[in-house]
């Protein structure tokens, strides 16, 4: 799926594109983790953005 900025909707907030460091450093940011260990969510359990932080919820 092209992340096409000039289309908004709510169906781009529901995954992360691990292509884009924005989507990357918010994570790192909202749990205090690495970007390896975003990463390393997203592989374990997919990139559904409610998924990964659960993943990264039981990692703190």
């Amino acid at each position: 799926m092209a992340d096409d900025k000039s289309i908004r909707n709510g169906r781009d907030r529901l995954l992360i594109n691990t292509n884009e460091q924005y989507e990357i450093a918010y994570l790192e940011k909202k749990f205090g983790v690495s970007k390896e260990e975003v990463l390393r969510a997203v592989e374990q359990v997919g990139n559904e953005r409610d998924a990964v932080e659960a993943y990264l919820r039981k990692s703190e």
